[in-house]
């Protein structure tokens, strides 16, 4: 519960400060971060993991959570479970009006890909074994190729 943040996030809509747990612990195979989330703000844009699960702890206030199956509330103490693939799909978000803060632990697959069904957009990762540069892409789903163009 401490305010000893590793980053913050500061785009319009998506604004938070995040402390890196797991890191900060020594943690190689799983990932979990505090996020303290502002009101009006999401955790990110909905998508889905295709290699990794994720878990949502709710620690201080309350949130939306939009999954496939729709929105539900979840308040302090609260858990939900992201599994991959699309039934995973989920975003969280801060529409109340006051700060909360959720606890986001996952699986650290390597390499990783996420969808973003709204837009149609691909994030592709892959990171060298201490967690820090390797391969970090957004490939825009707009675009059409043909597997076998110019074969």
């Amino acid at each position: 519960y401490a305010d000893d943040w590793d980053g913050t996030q500061d785009r319009e809509g998506f604004r938070w400060d995040r402390m890196r747990l797991a890191k900060r612990l020594g943690g190689e195979m799983l990932g979990a971060s505090v996020y303290l989330m502002r009101p009006g703000q999401k955790s990110f844009p909905y998508h889905y993991h295709r290699a990794n699960e994720e878990m949502l702890i709710v620690l201080e206030g309350e949130v939306m959570v939009r999954t496939p199956d729709g929105e539900q509330r979840a308040v302090r103490g609260d858990a939900l479970i992201f599994n991959r693939g699309e039934s995973g799909a989920h975003q969280v978000i801060n529409d109340g009006e006051s700060d909360a803060r959720i606890l986001m632990m996952s699986t650290m697959v390597d390499p990783e890909i996420v969808e973003y069904p709204d837009s149609g957009n691909i994030g592709v990762f892959a990171r060298r074994d201490d967690r820090s540069g390797g391969l970090s892409r957004f490939l825009d789903g707009s675009a059409e190729s043909d597997y076998f163009k110019d074969s």
